[in-house]
């Protein structure tokens, strides 16, 4: 239950099960008021979180909210998002009572703690932000007494120089509000200087007591009058019932009182999801000298017999098959996998279901996953190994199978009768969201939502979505960007809100494509219609992807017409042919990384650098952004178009395989600059999870 309200509330609460924290859990920092991990309260120290820990960070006092997303990208290197609301800042230029403020942080510890020495890291705050909270630090942290005493001492500059400074590195041009979304490289490690210290105690293997001595002189705050600070010293005590779950009380400058909330979870150690669905089928144990009687191949109704088995044996384990070539010795099955996030454990299933159903003469399976009419990946198995290997460790049966693409191209596999037409829909309501309006942080519709698949052959598919919207603020018109564009590009993306006014029912998409295989490694993807609620047109692809490399390169070309705002059938004036170049590559550990370089909606030419940390359960989380020949003050505020981007399988939250998701993006307001159509079914995601290269990331549930 307590994954399903965390899906529902999209990681925004992550209470995993309840969990006692001990002694070794200390080791684990918490998150400061700047959500980071720390063991301090405002004061960063040297700490990390554990390699992949996703926290959400909610912190209060002194009129600021301050709301953190961080993560630990790897062991050493730390990211962190936060968007602050302050009541009662004075702003030039800016009229509403409440200031909102977009900031990114990142961390490096260059020195990990041994027994002698202290953990180091260096770190930037709001390094691409507006510079309300610029600043910059190099830190050391020590454990003693079995790590209840966690000492720290750094240098700070910028905020974390504002206070008692001991000296300067040179001049540092102003911290105060630009456009954002430049990294301020020309402030790093400039200005004044200061010394900030402090220390945590564990009292108790939940109570943690912490006291800092700050060098945030908080200038703005105290000089507008929405917070008094009288000395230099922070205290407070923080609760942990477990890794998931904290709750800090902090008096603040000996004048003010904070609070500050604390989730967690990590993807890389919660497992893979699954394991309440039905126990699959044994492997089926042929009798000896069974395997040589190969009688049933001149009796059609014996092999008319094995199919129609097939067919049930597959149907029960939620798997479908579309063709069959059944030899003396060999089977090759064409199987549709609707249910299983996990591709291996398909091809597990499948495996399994062949040996109780194929005569005892077929020793060779081949396993073609087939992905919207494609003939993708083929998984040769050899059904000895599987007798001999159910009981080992699935790496043993990963080492004996073979993984192909010419199979899978092989012509002359008949696709057996009913397998088309077919056809798939739901009804489900929806939540559409929007983040960051100066106005209102947080906009939201809520509507009811048709969508269904038709196919009447391998590779054509009609697609659509029909949505109807109930109630909600999207619609409401935002006010100008706090930095207006200069000579802005068309208008593309930024009129948005108007396709979200009618309360009538709008075709969201409505299209045709054909997927197919154009030859070794190549396939091909044609597609026309209304791609999404503003644009519609025509769009083609190609894509080159071995099935065992990391490298893959893909290329698109459309041609779109601006959508009315009714969203029916009508269009407007604006027309744009848009395309990419893309190559795609497995970094390893889980990274992976895009690069797209082409022409945008708003007619721009640039590039679009994307990576994204992928885990074995499904989870994804990673970063985008995008820079093209629209200058920035031409962008508007953020110059440039960039965001986070967070992905939830379904099967995490319910523990059950489904291949459906949650997709989180946080990005500033929508811009003109560096827009990209939106194309469903684009081939390297859909081919892609079929391949050795992903397959063998999550093979361990070929046996479940």
């Amino acid at each position: 239950m307590i994954r399903k309200l965390l899906f529902a509330a999209l990681f925004s609460a992550g209470l995993a099960a309840p969990q006692l924290a001990t002694a070794q859990h200390l080791t684990t920092p918490n998150t400061g008021m700047y959500g980071t991990p720390s063991n301090l309260i405002d004061m960063p120290t040297a700490e990390t979180a554990p390699d992949g820990q996703l926290s959400t960070t909610i912190s209060y006092f002194g009129n600021t909210f301050k709301n953190t997303l961080s993560f630990q990208i790897t062991p050493r290197l730390t990211g962190a998002f936060r968007y602050t609301a302050i009541k009662g800042l004075n702003i030039p230029g800016y009229t509403p009572s409440t200031y909102y403020d977009r900031s990114f942080d990142i961390s490096y510890q260059i020195l990990t703690e041994s027994a002698y020495l202290p953990a180091v890291s260096v770190g930037l705050r709001d390094f691409i932000g507006t510079g309300l909270y610029s600043s910059e630090y190099i830190v050391a942290t020590k454990g003693f007494a079995n790590d209840r005493l966690r000492l720290t001492a750094g240098l700070g500059w910028g905020r974390l120089g504002s206070y008692q400074s001991i000296g300067s590195t040179g001049t540092r041009p102003s911290d105060l509000l630009g456009a954002g979304g430049i990294p301020t490289y020309d402030r790093w490690f400039r200005g004044d200087v200061a010394p900030f210290a402090g220390l945590s105690y564990a009292l108790s293997d939940t109570l943690t007591f912490k006291a800092e001595y700050s060098s945030d002189a908080y200038t703005l705050e105290t000089g507008d009058g929405i917070l008094e600070r009288k000395n230099p010293y922070n205290f407070g005590l923080d609760y942990r019932r477990s890794d998931n779950f904290g709750i800090g009380v902090y008096s603040i400058g000996g004048a003010e009182y904070g609070v500050v909330l604390r989730f967690a979870l990590n993807p890389r150690t919660d497992g893979v999801p699954g394991g309440s669905e039905t126990a699959p089928v044994p492997v089926y144990l042929r009798p000896r000298g069974t395997a040589q009687d190969l009688g049933w191949t001149t009796s059609p109704a014996e092999r008319q017999s094995a199919q129609e088995e097939l067919v049930a044996g597959l149907a029960r384990e939620g798997l479908e098959l579309e063709g069959i070539r059944l030899d003396g010795r060999k089977a090759h099955v064409l199987i549709r996998n609707a249910k299983y996030d996990i591709e291996a454990q398909a091809v597990g299933r499948t495996a399994r279901v062949l040996t109780r159903t194929m005569p005892d003469s077929v020793e060779t399976f081949v396993i073609t996953q087939v992905v919207r009419g494609i003939r993708s990946t083929s998984v040769v198995v050899q059904r000895s190994d599987l007798e001999r290997l159910e009981n080992a460790p699935a790496r043993d049966i990963l080492a004996a199978a073979q993984f192909s693409t010419s199979l899978a191209e092989t012509p002359d596999i008949p696709v057996i009768e009913g397998s088309y037409p077919r056809y798939s829909w739901n009804f489900a309501p929806y939540v559409q969201t929007s983040f960051f309006d100066p106005d209102n942080p947080l906009r939201a519709d809520l509507g009811l939502r048709l969508k269904g698949e038709y196919s009447w052959a391998p590779g054509w598919v009609l697609s659509g979505s029909l949505t109807n919207r109930i109630a909600g603020t999207l619609s409401d018109t935002p006010r100008p960007a706090r930095i207006t564009p200069i000579d802005p590009p068309p208008v593309v993306r930024s009129d948005g809100n108007f396709y979200n006014r009618s309360k009538q029912p709008r075709i969201e998409t409505l299209t045709v494509a054909k997927y197919g295989r154009l030859g070794p490694n190549l396939y091909g993807r044609l597609s026309a219609g209304l791609f999404e609620s503003a644009y519609g047109g025509i769009s083609g692809e190609v894509l080159w992807k071995p099935t065992g490399s990391r490298f893959a390169l893909g290329a698109e070309a459309n041609y779109v017409v601006k959508r009315d705002y009714d969203q029916l059938f009508d269009f407007q004036d604006y027309k744009v042919a848009t395309g990419h170049l893309s190559a795609y590559y497995d970094f390893g550990n889980g990274f992976h990384g895009q690069l797209d370089v082409g022409r945008y909606l708003a007619g721009d030419l640039g590039a679009t650098v994307s990576l994204d940390r992928e885990f074995a359960n499904g989870w994804r989380v990673g970063a985008y952004a995008t820079k093209t020949d629209v200058s920035a003050a031409s962008f508007g505020e953020g110059s440039f178009d960039k965001g986070i981007r967070i992905t939830i399988p379904i099967s995490w939250a319910f523990g059950q395989p489904d291949r459906r998701t949650g997709n989180l993006v946080l990005q500033s307001l929508a811009r003109d600059g560096g827009a990209r159509l939106n194309v469903d079914g684009r081939l390297y995601e859909t081919i892609r999870g079929t391949h050795k290269s992903d397959m063998v990331k999550s093979w361990g549930k070929f046996w479940r």
